[in-house]
């Protein structure tokens, strides 16, 4: 029995040490997992938006990551808003309104679903609807660079075009919503 506990504590202690119990994670300062994404981050000519681009940073990426790929998503329909490939290990953030003119040396864009320039596409929920939600993924990859990076159309395209290269991944959810302007007609 005593050979037993011996290796569940080696097993218990090779699953916490190599990262010391800190986590991969994805961070924004405009807004906080599950939170709201302010207007100005979205699409569109309603409450205040004007197309920044988000700003994300990360910690604790895992040993041997050489590269990084950030994708910004909508789920429901697997829309890709963002996409950048190629950030080099060396660096832990993307600052806001980054998009197509002061990315991470090296990093590529891929068009948005909708091919817009800057290639960043932010929230674009209907008016009056249910708060839309948007996924960030970051994922730490074993290679530096991928290499013949075209248009991929869905999240999922992209997780096949990955496969084999992630080390881990770590993602952040924001919701946004639009509430129509209602027009004033007087009496």
């Amino acid at each position: 029995m005593k050979i037993c506990q011996t290796s569940l504590m080696a097993f218990v202690f090779a699953l916490v040490l190599p990262g010391c119990g800190k986590s991969f994670e994805l961070q924004s300062s405009a807004f906080q997992n599950n939170g709201f994404i302010p207007g100005k981050y979205g699409y569109g000519k309603d409450d205040g938006r004007a197309n920044i681009s988000l700003p994300f940073n990360w910690i604790n990426p895992p040993e041997g990551t050489q590269s990084f790929a950030l994708i910004f998503y909508h789920p429901n329909f697997n829309y890709i808003r963002w996409a950048v490939f190629n950030i080099p290990a060396s660096c832990n953030e993307i600052s806001e309104n980054a998009s197509g003119k002061n990315m991470p040396e090296g990093s590529i864009e891929l068009p948005n679903f909708r091919r817009t320039t800057p290639p960043y596409y932010g929230p674009e929920p209907q008016p009056e609807s249910a708060p839309y939600k948007y996924i960030a993924t970051l994922f730490a990859l074993n290679v530096p660079v991928i290499n013949g990076l075209e248009y991929y159309k869905t999240y999922w395209e992209i997780n096949e075009l990955l496969d084999g290269k992630v080390i881990a991944k770590t993602e952040l959810t924001g919701v946004q919503s639009i509430k129509r302007r209602s027009l004033l007609i007087p009496n």
